[in-house]
C-alpha cells in the first residue's frame, strides 16, 4: 500500500470513529402515548422526526414489572404501586444525560440527577391498587419511591421528585 493510500485509509477511520454513535430505532407505540422521553438519547422510536422516545402502556410493561406497597403523604393508607424502574425507561431510551427534568401536564417539572439511580427506586408508576391512574388520580404516571422501605426515601429532596401526572422526560448534561 502506498504512503498516499495509508494516510486516506487513516484519515477515513479517524473520520468514521469521531461520529456519534448511531441511534437504535425503537419499535412505535401501538396504542395512546403515555411518557415522551427528549434530549440527550442514543436511541429513538421509529417514526418520531424529533427524534425523541414515545412509550405506552404495553411498552411500560415489557420493560420489567416493579411492585412495592408503601404509605405516602399525598394519599391516606398503604397503596400498591405497580410501574417500571426509572432507570429500565431511561435505559431503553438510551438517555446520556446527567440529569432528568420529569415533566407534569400542567408542566410543573422536577430534576433528579441519574448518578442516584437504582434498580428498584424509583419506579414510574402505571398502575395505584391495581387499577390505571387518571389525571386526577394522580395518573397516568407517578414517580414513586418505597417510602417506608428506608428513611432515605422519606426526605424533602424526594418528596419533591415524586412527580405525578408526568408525561414527559428530558434528559440533560
Amino acid at each position: 500500500m502506498s504512503l498516499m493510500n495509508t494516510f486516506r485509509a487513516t484519515v477515513a477511520i479517524l473520520s468514521f470513529a469521531s461520529l456519534p454513535a448511531l441511534a437504535d430505532t425503537l419499535p412505535a407505540p401501538t396504542g395512546k402515548v403515555l411518557l415522551t422521553i427528549s434530549g440527550d438519547l442514543n436511541n429513538q422510536t421509529a417514526e418520531a422526526p424529533d427524534g425523541s422516545v414515545t412509550l405506552d402502556l404495553e411498552i411500560l410493561k415489557s420493560l420489567g414489572t416493579k411492585v412495592f406497597t408503601t404509605s405516602t403523604i399525598w394519599v391516606e393508607g398503604d397503596v400498591e404501586f405497580t410501574g417500571v424502574s426509572l432507570s429500565d425507561v431511561l435505559d431503553y431510551a438510551g438517555a446520556t444525560g446527567a440529569t432528568i427534568g420529569a415533566i407534569a401536564s400542567n408542566d410543573y417539572k422536577v430534576e433528579i440527577p441519574t448518578d442516584g439511580l437504582e434498580a428498584d427506586a424509583p419506579i414510574v408508576a402505571y398502575l395505584m391498587n391495581g387499577s390505571e391512574m387518571s389525571a386526577r388520580g394522580k395518573g397516568p404516571l407517578w414517580i414513586v419511591y418505597p417510602y417506608d422501605d428506608d428513611a432515605k426515601y422519606r426526605t424533602e429532596v424526594i418528596y419533591s421528585r415524586s412527580i405525578w401526572q408526568m408525561d414527559r422526560i428530558e434528559s440533560v448534561n
